[in-house]
């Protein structure tokens, strides 16, 4: 065999030759082998790669709906936000001048401004796409169109109390838009600034808690208020008859009549007032301003579930984010169909959908998988659609069993289901999809071990929600705390005269000590002094003054006696010039306050409160006019000078001392500060309407007003 040589090389080695031909075979083969490796393994690792870089199921079904028409309405709001409001959001959007694509979708469905553009790039057509949730515009962008979607957003924002409702919320979205750019800018920066400074719009609408606060308050109003009225007024009115009175009553036929007929009139009125008028006040009677939905908004949801369902047992809403992928899908499938097929097995329905108080449901889980239930055995026509319901929540994550006529233990499904399938761990709280696929292969785990019954058993059947209109509608105002508030009322109506009953003896008792009552008639023998100082003829005529007023008050105007107590009364009053506190409103020597005028204030005063209690004696004792009305008369001697007797009207004790001791009578004589602390005897001081005192209490009332003419 001949051997080659190469360039004048010398002949290698055939065994090193061939190893190193086989080294560069292998490394040919080597790099071949990576390139197809490579080229294989693209389609592979695009379907592994993250869900923001693979087309969105969720985007392009939106985009889908939006094909069909520019305002998609999730049906899964019906309590808040019906399908049939879609025509109103269709109208308002019409006024913005440029395409507008809305989509009402329940909250946290999804990123809103990643959603948005994701579904503009679905459905492939430039305009402004708002995206608003159970409560308002949550998010808004404008794609190929002059639009100020960020402005009126957040205008709608802050200028819109958080219960304005997505219907209201839109309406000024739309009016921001349509204002331009540079207005809707200075719109929202207004708006902020402004619920920056504190200014937050106030609820427009109020809970079951408010409406029985009104109900609370309108019972405390109803009763409080007309007793207060009627106990009140009468009993202050009874009280002052008591006090010293500081103001001149006057005559007024009738008044007792209309008074009394006044105050049960006037707490009738404010009764019948309060009951007209509190549910003018209180006119709220919704909760807030979602509509009544009808028949098919209600039903929309369960049926779009039902359908789906009866063609695969996986349903998982496409409004949602989707959760499981195409390799969970599968396994869930196969695990559901071995449990199918095993002793005691059955049909499992899984629904991946968002269970929200405002769907038709109302939230409960339970009452979701019975209604799919009815509504899949009504389709099948054949009997009842027996099965495992598998309730998932893609916003929350959790999970929630229940058996309808397997032979599967239920308790053990829906009461003792482990935490993990239930609500997930800690890795399944900061995962996206809540570890979803991984608790349900465990779930159908937990379904094959499960013990088997011998008869079909079932979950039971779950309590019905109340109605939208029940639920959406507020309690009567007449109803709930309004009860409660009737008793607390009259008790507040009693505390308040308890108070004022208080205060009232507080004063009366500082009043009384200050202008004590006037004595007894049969005291004042015993007790006037025979030289008062203008001190007390001040004091004594402004009791006998207040005593005389209330004794007015309460006269019966119909009686004999009062014209006459009347006269003698407004003849002190005339002296004293109408003022009966003259203690506070005069001083000490001013005109209308010399002793003898007070001396004649007090003699009136007290013959007209004698008058009014039916005692019509018009003299009283010369001696001493403080002793009081006379009980006859006497020729007695009453001064030193001179043997002269006078014939005078003398009170009973001066009357027995006439008799038994006539020099007790001039130590009796009354006398009144004179000029320079001289004493002078009470009917001498000249211009005195006290010189015709004796002449009786009558001609001392002409004399009086005679006086207070002249003055």
């Amino acid at each position: 065999m001949t051997t080659l040589t190469t360039a004048g090389r010398p002949p290698t080695d055939h065994t090193a030759s061939g190893a190193f031909r086989l080294l560069l075979a292998l490394c040919g083969l080597t790099t071949l082998l990576l390139t197809f490796a490579t080229l294989a393994a693209a389609p592979a690792r695009a379907a592994d790669a993250p869900a923001a870089n693979r087309p969105s199921a969720q985007a392009a079904y939106l985009a889908d709906r939006l094909r069909e028409h520019p305002v998609h309405v999730t049906d899964q709001l019906p309590r808040e936000v019906p399908r049939s409001m879609a025509p109103d959001f269709a109208r308002l959007a019409e006024r913005t001048g440029v395409p507008t694509y809305v989509l009402v979708l329940p909250g946290q469905s999804g990123s809103g401004e990643d959603l948005l553009g994701a579904v503009h790039d679905r459905l492939g057509r430039d305009g402004l796409f708002v995206l608003l949730d159970e409560s308002g515009v949550r998010e808004a962008a404008a794609f190929g169109v002059g639009a100020p979607a960020e402005a009126a957003r957040t205008a709608t924002v802050f200028e819109l109390p958080y219960d304005a409702g997505p219907l209201r919320s839109f309406a000024l979205f739309v009016d921001v838009v349509a204002q331009g750019t540079e207005k809707a800018a200075a719109r929202a920066d207004a708006a902020r600034e402004k619920f920056r400074d504190g200014n937050e719009p106030e609820s427009m609408y109020i809970g079951p808690s408010d409406r029985q606060n009104q109900s609370f308050v309108t019972g405390i109003a109803l009763t409080a208020l007309p007793l207060t009225i009627l106990l009140l007024p009468p009993y202050v009115r009874r009280a002052r008859g008591r006090f010293p009175r500081a103001t001149r009553p006057g005559p007024a036929v009738g008044r007792s009549v209309r008074r009394r007929l006044l105050v049960p009139g006037l707490a009738l009125a404010t009764a019948a007032a309060i009951t007209l008028t509190a549910p003018l006040v209180f006119d709220q009677t919704k909760r807030g301003p979602a509509p009544l939905p009808t028949s098919a908004d209600m039903t929309a949801r369960v049926e779009r579930v039902a359908k789906g369902l009866a063609q695969d047992p996986v349903y998982a809403d496409p409004e949602s984010p989707r959760l499981l992928d195409e390799a969970q899908l599968s396994g869930l499938h196969d695990r559901i169909e071995r449990f199918g097929r095993s002793e005691g097995g059955g049909p499992v329905y899984v629904t991946v959908v968002p269970h929200l108080p405002e769907d038709e449901s109302a939230g409960d889980e339970e009452l979701f998988a019975a209604a799919v239930r009815t509504k899949m055995s009504k389709a099948d026509g054949v009997g009842e659609a027996d099965g495992v319901y598998v309730v998932a929540d893609p916003l929350d994550g959790y999970i929630d069993v229940f058996n309808h006529g397997l032979r599967v233990e239920s308790s053990r499904l829906h009461f003792d289901l482990p935490d993990f399938i239930s609500y997930g761990d800690d890795r399944a709280s900061e995962a996206d999809d809540h570890l979803l696929g991984e608790r349900l292969d465990a779930l159908m785990t937990y379904l094959d071990e499960s013990p088997r019954t011998d008869e079909p058993a079932t979950s039971g059947n779950p309590a019905r929600p109340l109605s939208p209109k029940e639920e959406d509608s507020l309690p009567p105002l007449f109803a709930t705390d309004f009860w409660p508030g009737l008793f607390v009322g009259a008790m507040a109506a009693l505390l308040l005269l308890g108070l004022v009953a208080g205060a009232l003896g507080i004063t009366g008792a500082v009043l009384r000590r200050r202008r004590p009552a006037p004595l007894p008639t049969e005291a004042l023998a015993l007790t006037a002094p025979s030289e008062p100082t203008e001190a007390y003829l001040l004091r004594t005529a402004r009791t006998e003054l207040s005593a005389a007023a209330q004794a007015v008050e309460e006269a019966d105007l119909g009686s004999e006696t009062f014209a006459l107590a009347w006269d003698r009364f407004e003849a002190a009053m005339f002296l004293v010039d109408g003022d009966i506190d003259i203690a506070v409103m005069r001083s000490s020597g001013a005109p209308g306050t010399d002793p003898a005028t007070l001396l004649a204030v007090i003699v009136l005063a007290r013959a007209a409160r004698n008058a009014f209690g039916g005692d019509t004696n018009d003299r009283c004792c010369g001696v001493n006019p403080l002793h009081g009305p006379a009980a006859g008369r006497r020729h007695v001697r009453v001064s030193e000078e001179g043997h002269r007797r006078r014939m005078l009207s003398l009170c009973p004790r001066c009357l027995d001392s006439a008799v038994a001791a006539p020099r007790e009578l001039r130590e009796r004589l009354l006398t009144l500060p004179g000029p320079a602390g001289s004493r002078v005897p009470y009917d001498e001081p000249e211009g005195s309407p006290l010189r015709v005192l004796g002449d009786g209490i009558s001609r001392l009332v002409s004399a009086a007003r005679e006086s207070s003419s002249a003055r």
